[in-house]
């Protein structure tokens, strides 16, 4: 990404009064990010508001400081990235939920972002059985290819990244966190947090410098299971933020896996809730292997890859359900022109439908 594209993006997410869904209405009414800054001031204002036009026409000096923090921290090496939904980069599983992120930052390999991936979460607070069973799980299921997916917090998230890591070749480890990717949360990960940088991934969607801030973290749970094709819950109570994590993989479409315990234990009681709403109940890593066997993967080959019709980036940003072009516009980055071009494409070659109500659906063959 150039630095003028960087900084537009980074003053339109930043703005006060301009939350994600503000953004969505101005890049879909405007185009990037930059197309929205330049947009005339009383159009900002019939789109977003006074206050969010003023904000973006007239950056204040805390906005500047924070974009100077992380131009900074991009600069710091060849292994950070700032990654929108038009970025080659941009994990198109994250495209098929509900409330994708405008911008990542990430360090380290991004071609992880694209590789089928598992999500193994579970209580801060496990047992000596529970550490086990997560390192266990995630070292069987990296050595088969898939990439373990974590938040890098206390118990069973650090035993995964670990256990991933453990699995020469494997499919590596992604940490999502709830920090600017300049911070470690909590403090004492961060000989992991470096291991994983060098060996997987950190990702983030908060700026450099960004604090952990309490609401944070059930936000970058989204993420955790969006990256996802199936979530396993190693250990967690009744009240564990795992169970989030479960809820909004299960609301995507995805797997959701539990591993049970005693009727004793506490940390078991929130698995077997979920076991009995209907997740999964396992034993082994071959059980989720099993049952995700023969599913179509998420996600399409790296970039430079042979690509096939199933494989095209605007195809995975469709989804499987209908779509309006304003959605598509804010999944994409892509002009309102470039897009409009490109449905008409599709849908003159039988691959894309157009619905009532300004509504498009990706159709499958066979």
């Amino acid at each position: 990404m150039e630095p003028a594209e960087f900084d537009a993006w980074f003053r339109l997410l930043q703005a006060p009064g301009v939350g994600r869904g503000t953004a969505r209405r101005l890049l879909a009414a405007c185009g990037g990010a930059e197309a929205v800054l330049a947009t005339p001031l009383p159009t900002l204002r019939q789109l977003a508001g006074e206050a969010a036009a003023q904000a973006l026409k007239n950056p204040d000096a805390e906005t500047e400081a924070r974009l100077a923090t992380a131009r900074a921290w991009l600069a710091g090496g060849p292994d950070r990235h700032a990654i929108t939904p038009g970025d080659p980069h941009y994990p198109p599983a994250l495209l098929q939920t509900a409330d994708p992120p405008l911008l990542l930052y990430l360090q380290g390999d991004p071609a992880l972002l694209r590789r089928p991936a598992l999500a193994v979460v579970g209580s801060r607070g496990a047992t000596p059985q529970g550490l086990a069973n997560a390192r266990a799980f995630a070292r069987a299921l990296s050595a088969q290819g898939w990439c373990i997916v974590s938040g890098l917090a206390l118990g069973i998230d650090a035993a995964a990244h670990e256990g991933a890591l453990e699995a020469p070749g494997g499919g590596g480890t992604v940490a999502v966190v709830g920090t600017g990717l300049d911070r470690v949360f909590p403090a004492r990960h961060r000989a992991l947090a470096h291991r994983i940088a060098a060996a997987g991934a950190l990702l983030s969607e908060y700026a450099p410098g960004s604090p952990p801030l309490r609401e944070h973290f059930p936000e970058r749970n989204r993420l955790i299971a969006g990256l996802s094709q199936g979530t396993l819950v190693v250990e967690a109570a009744l009240a564990s933020g795992s169970l989030i994590t479960a809820r909004q993989a299960s609301e995507a479409g995805r797997e959701v896996f539990a591993i049970p315990g005693s009727i004793h234990s506490p940390q078991a009681r929130g698995c077997h809730a979920l076991i009995r709403q209907g997740a999964k109940l396992v034993e082994t890593a071959e059980d989720i292997v099993e049952e995700l066997r023969g599913q179509r993967p998420l996600l399409p080959d790296p970039p430079g890859a042979a690509t096939a019709p199933h494989e095209d980036p605007l195809l995975a940003a469709l989804g499987h359900d209908p779509v309006t072009l304003d959605a598509l516009l804010a999944r994409t980055g892509e002009s309102a022109a470039q897009l409009s071009a490109r449905l008409l494409e599709l849908e003159l070659e039988g691959r894309v439908a157009r619905l009532p109500g300004g509504l498009y659906q990706r159709l499958f063959s066979g």
